[in-house]
Formats: C-alpha cells, structure tokens, sequence
C-alpha cells in the first residue's frame, strides 16, 4: 500500500469528479478530500472569470479546511453568443433552475444560427492553492472544442453534454461512455496538466 504523501482537499463534493481526481492523483500518493468533510459552507462564486472563481474556491476550502486545495471553474464559451454562457453556464436560465432550463434557453437563443456558426468550447481552470494566503498558485487551463447540437442526445453526462457535439468522435458529449469523456474533456485536460506541476518539495 502507497504511503500517503499529501492531504488536499477538493473544493467540490461531488462523486464523480473526487473519482476523477483521486485517480489522477494516485501516482502522486496524494489522497483528495470532500470538502464536505470540513465544513457545508459553499464559497460565494463573485469572480468574473473562471480563474477568479477557481481562487475563491480553493481559497475558501483551504481555510476552513487548513489544507491546500484544488478547486476548478468551467463552463461552456458559444462564440455566436459571445462567449456567452461562460461563468454563468450553471446558472444560465435562472438561479437554482436545472440542467433542462438551460439547455432550453441555450437552444433558443441559438435558433436560426446555421450550423458552421455553432461553434463552442467547455472550458476549465483549476488551480492548487498551498494555503488560502497563496499567492503563487498553481494553475491550468484547458478547452475541449465542439459545437451546439439542435437538440439534445445521449443519456451520459451532465449540464450541456446532451448539446455538446464532438467532432473527432462523431457524437455528443452525453453518448460518450465516461472513461473516454473523462479522456478528452476539459476538466480531465486541466487535471492532468495540474497533476504534471504539482510538486511537495518545498511545501
């Protein structure tokens, strides 16, 4: 059994994506703990960029939590929309609305847009904060490019991944299995550029 060389907490407590990043981890003997684990207090997302929120995050959970911290902010940049849904992709048709409402206003909004003028991306950045006072932090930046699909497919997935077409594999982002979406996407791309510049020699 690896001994355990760091404890960083992860600014999320969702499933899927502690999976994802614990098993990047692994090789690094870096054990990745829910944020739920040390407090239920969420951060309050104010930043304007996807940066700025990932620092607030991290941040955040470095402080209640007295560990350093990864934490990553993505969305979904339309360039017919101007970038737009970006930082407010969760939130894109209402505060507290699901997956379906957003969808919704996105295909709406993208109505009589041909389709070599649906471009997009999911974009992700995700930092590693030492302390909440870190003012070098580790950061990546990672962007899966596609475009907007006229209605959605496939059952996998979450958010845009029923509107997200990708071009190399010929589908939506939601009909890939999930060890192939956690391959190409933007949250696995960043992960791994993150994992390669994490380094506890110093710490």
């Amino acid at each position: 059994m690896l001994k355990i060389l760091k404890k960083i907490i992860l600014a999320s407590n969702n499933p899927g994506k502690i999976r994802e990043i614990q098993s990047l981890l692994d090789e690094l003997n870096i054990e990745i703990l829910p944020q739920a684990l040390f407090t239920n207090e969420e951060a309050e997302e104010t930043g304007q960029t996807f940066l700025e929120n990932a620092l607030i995050k991290a941040r955040h959970a470095a402080r209640l939590g007295g560990l350093p911290a990864i934490a990553d902010d993505s969305g979904l940049e339309v360039d017919a929309l101007g970038g737009a849904p970006g930082v407010f992709s969760a939130r894109y048709a209402g505060v507290g609305v699901g997956d379906q409402e957003n969808n919704a206003k996105l295909l709406r909004e993208l109505a009589g847009v041909e389709d070599d003028k649906r471009s997009a991306r999911f974009r992700c950045v995700m930092v590693y904060v030492r302390d909440a006072e870190d003012t070098d932090p580790i950061v990546a930046d990672a962007a899966w490019e596609g475009r907007i699909l006229r209605k959605t497919r496939g059952k996998n997935g979450f958010g845009y991944d029923p509107l997200f077409f990708v071009p190399e594999q010929g589908c939506a982002s939601a009909e890939l299995p999930p060890e192939v979406k956690n391959r190409l996407s933007h949250r696995g791309q960043a992960l791994r550029v993150l994992a390669r510049n994490l380094h506890f020699g110093k710490d």
